[in-house]
């Protein structure tokens, strides 16, 4: 899988009750609106939860993740479909070493093209 500066790269994710309940576990983070439903029945989703989206795609290009910038916008509720458009802006191999450099942004809409996340990260692929 070769990346070029300018390549998307999309991701989906819809978060489920299961998500939120794993999650909470693992994290720790039992914030009320992580585990009692809204007047709609729905949870939120953790931010954390949601910034694994663009961390996935990373994952797919075996980045080694230096730095990550997070914007939150809006909540993030379960049975939301979550779209990620991770986008290559820099991207070159290191002088002397056997590794390239990766700068990426990205921005994370709700199925109702609202935008609930953006940033970007950094890092080394080896």
């Amino acid at each position: 899988m070769s990346l070029k500066v300018g390549d998307v790269i999309t991701f989906e994710r819809t978060f489920t009750e299961e998500h939120v309940e794993l999650f909470t576990k693992v994290s720790g983070d039992e914030g009320s609106h992580h585990i009692t439903p809204d007047e709609q029945g729905r949870l939120v989703v953790q931010g954390l939860l949601t910034a694994t989206l663009p961390t996935k795609v990373g994952g797919d290009y075996s980045v080694l993740a230096r730095n990550m910038d997070f914007e939150f916008l809006r909540p993030v509720f379960t049975g939301d479909t979550i779209i990620c458009e991770v986008t290559v802006e820099k991207y070159e191999k290191q002088e002397g070493r056997n590794r390239k450099s990766i700068l990426a942004s990205f921005l994370c809409t709700n199925q109702n093209e609202k935008q609930v996340l953006r940033g970007s990260f950094s890092g080394v692929i080896l």
